[in-house]
């Protein structure tokens, strides 16, 4: 039985979680790949990013947290297209906020995902975050 883009979606998630090495994680994209951030607290004027950004955002992202879990609450996938309602929660590798060494950030994300040829060659990202 061959893997679904729904099975695709949830193994980049897992490879997030896993703190996988950029270039593991970059296999799931296309080369002309478009990552949307839509505003909240964290970005708010959003932001727009190619996979040359998305690279250098995970780097920041690997010395601002420790650890990142992902619990997908719900999902649709039809065609090309899958959209997931995910729980993250982030331990922080430094103070943010009220948020202490060791503390945990939350947040409920809407992500939408569209994909050419089994890889994500768009993603939209509605991130929710928990008041601190």
């Amino acid at each position: 039985m061959s893997e679904t883009n729904l099975d695709i979606a949830k193994r980049y998630l897992k490879a997030i979680e896993d703190n996988a090495p950029f270039e593991e994680v970059a296999a799931f994209f296309t080369e002309d790949v478009v990552q949307e951030e839509f505003p909240n607290r964290l970005m708010p004027n959003g932001a727009r990013r190619g996979l040359s950004d998305m690279r250098e955002g995970a780097a920041r992202g690997r010395q601002v947290m420790s650890a990142q879990r992902y619990e997908v609450l719900r999902t649709v996938s039809e065609g090309d297209s899958v959209a997931l309602e995910v729980q993250w929660i982030g331990t922080l590798a430094v103070p943010y906020g009220s948020i202490p060494v060791g503390g945990e950030m939350r947040a409920r994300f809407g992500v939408f995902l569209d994909f050419r040829d089994g890889r994500i060659c768009h993603q939209r990202n509605y991130d929710c975050f928990d008041p601190w």
